[in-house]
């Protein structure tokens, strides 16, 4: 019996590797979606670590990724805002946690609240507008043109935009779904 020598190394597979997070979660009717999750993690892990980096840079340091986004929402077309609004606007449903980065926010003096009837509105300060045009700044210097962005990327980035809303809607949906079993 003659053996074939062999250099001990595996030929390269041609089939599609799985990247998942949760293999025991992999759905034979969607191996894709699984693969999905697991890019959505990573991605808003990184995501999460960019805009906290970011706004440190920018001067405001020691928030969470959520105080992050809630200023820039509350700066969002330079309009005041109820609790109520960034909470649905964000697609969060615990508004004690939009309340603590509110809270904290003030604290910092980059967010004012005031009173209209029963309504309370928050707004950013002069001092959280210019934190926010900082970090847009840095934004555009380290983010935008590290992307090299062309039109197919940006369509291709819009796409995928419309496909996340789309994604997050079918998530809310089983999430119902499954509060309800």
């Amino acid at each position: 019996m003659t053996r074939k020598p062999t250099t001990g190394a595996k030929a390269p597979s041609t089939e599609h590797r799985q990247i998942v997070s949760s293999a025991h979660l992999v759905s034979p009717r969607s191996q894709q979606l699984s693969e999905f999750e697991f890019g959505l993690i990573v991605s808003n892990n990184a995501f999460s670590r960019w805009i906290v980096h970011c706004m440190s840079a920018a001067g405001l340091r020691e928030l969470t990724p959520l105080d992050v986004l809630v200023l820039h929402h509350v700066h969002h077309r330079a309009r005041d805002k109820r609790l109520s609004e960034i909470s649905f606007i964000m697609n969060i449903e615990d508004t004690h946690l939009i309340n603590y980065s509110l809270k904290k926010l003030q604290g910092l003096g980059v967010v004012q609240s005031s009173r209209s009837g029963k309504d309370v509105t928050y707004a950013t300060t002069e001092e959280g507008r210019a934190y926010v045009e900082r970090y847009r700044e840095i934004r555009e210097s380290c983010l935008i043109s590290a992307l090299q962005a062309d039109d197919k990327l940006n369509t291709q980035i819009g796409e995928l935009a419309t496909l996340l809303r789309v994604l997050s809607g079918v998530y809310d949906q089983a999430a119902r779904a499954a509060a309800s079993l």
